[in-house]
């Protein structure tokens, strides 16, 4: 990588590349999807959603500050994403280290990461910069009835061969 990589506060004109990485991740999602994510999680000071630009936007992170009743407070990285042809180009390692000195400015010493149990390649990027496996656990999704409206399950949807985001009307 000869160009000098620039991280940035994320802008709401980012959301049509923040999608296409989103989709890269295996989560796609449209342009107007991510614009209302994006709107709802800045609004606050929990959470930073920053690029990686060299000619173009080539990933991002989203980082947030998470406090609960049963532990103290640590900063996760919620996403993480680099275009599939940056990566291994030390892209990933710089959001990192992007992601420890937010933690640092929140005065928050831990950093947490999950990963699903198959991505291999991720869970070694993730030991390689420095993260600890802690456990392992099993996510549950309960999709719930909203005034008619219900968010189908990503997991329905693979059977098409692609993640799609649905609704349902229930009746």
């Amino acid at each position: 990588m000869n160009q000098t990589l620039n991280i940035r506060e994320a802008q709401k004109g980012d959301a049509i590349a923040l999608a296409k990485l989103s989709g890269e991740l295996g989560y796609p999602t449209t342009q107007a999807e991510m614009e209302g994510r994006f709107d709802k999680l800045i609004s606050g000071s929990d959470n930073g959603i920053y690029v990686a630009e060299l000619d173009s936007i080539v990933g991002w992170i989203h980082v947030a500050l998470i406090q609960t009743l049963e532990s103290n407070a640590f900063v996760e990285i919620c996403g993480l994403v680099v275009a599939e042809s940056y990566r291994g180009s030390g892209i990933g390692t710089q959001l990192i280290a992007f992601a420890e000195s937010w933690a640092r400015k929140k005065k928050c010493y831990h950093l947490r990461v999950r990963t699903n149990v198959l991505r291999e390649k991720t869970r070694m990027f993730y030991k390689q910069v420095g993260f600890q496996s802690k456990k392992t656990q099993e996510v549950f999704d309960k999709i719930i009835d909203v005034g008619g409206l219900t968010r189908r399950s990503p997991l329905e949807n693979r059977g098409a061969g692609m993640v799609r985001n649905s609704w349902l009307m229930v009746g």
